[in-house]
């Protein structure tokens, strides 16, 4: 659904934040995945943040599949900042200060 509405740099960030978090999760002795994974997620929140404002359908041609797509990109920012906070709490129990 991500291809009515935003570019191929919105896919390509936040599918590169997920691959560092999977690496993150693997590598559990690793203290630079992690700050890796939370600098990219907190990344992501304002590249999103941009390209949901730059890019959003004017009124007049809103359709179901480009609301269901802005729906779920609103959805995946709100839990961003969630996201952030647990994998703050991994950093800090990984040993970061």
């Amino acid at each position: 659904c991500m291809n009515y509405m935003f570019p191929a740099s919105y896919a390509w960030g936040n599918f590169s934040v997920l691959a560092v978090g999977i690496w993150a999760i693997v590598q559990r002795d690793s203290l630079d995945a992690i700050v890796m994974f939370l600098t990219g997620l907190l990344l992501t929140v304002l590249t999103d943040i941009i390209h949901i404002s730059v890019f959003y359908p004017p009124n007049n041609s809103l359709t179901d599949v480009k609301r269901f797509s802005v729906g779920m990109a609103i959805f995946s920012l709100l839990l961003k900042p969630v996201s952030c906070y647990l994998v703050y709490q991994m950093y800090r129990e990984r040993g970061g200060e």
